[in-house]
């Protein structure tokens, strides 16, 4: 129900944008988020966005990540600048949180995306 897309190769320093359409209204009053999970490591949020409230991102993408969302698109993006090849890593989105304490919790999530590579060089 979610397609996720706009990954790839980008050098240190670069641009990429990710967006994941929904088949439905998933997004509408819900939370959706990113999440990214590197080669070994475990699943980790990287940001949220509420309908009509806060957004929220992990410490290390602060002030180069910006999630947002076009509810009429059904659609969710998430611009990252100044990549880092610590970034690199497949990033889902998800849709549907069982609650603003569960947003760092993978299965608390009712929708997922298939995942879209992000690769940064060095």
């Amino acid at each position: 129900q979610l397609q996720a897309s706009g990954g790839g190769l980008v050098q240190a320093g670069g641009s990429l944008r990710l967006s994941c359409v929904a088949s439905g209204s998933v997004f509408g009053v819900n939370a959706g988020s990113w999440y990214r999970q590197a080669p070994g490591k475990r699943r980790e949020l990287v940001a949220v966005t509420t309908s009509g409230g806060p957004t929220e991102y992990e410490d290390s993408v602060k002030g180069r990540f910006t999630i947002s969302r076009d509810n009429a698109k059904n659609t969710l993006y998430l611009q990252m600048n100044s990549l880092k090849p610590e970034d690199t890593a497949v990033y889902y989105c998800a849709a549907q949180s069982a609650g603003a304490s569960y947003y760092s919790i993978p299965s608390k999530w009712g929708y997922w995306g298939q995942g879209t590579l992000v690769t940064v060089s060095s």
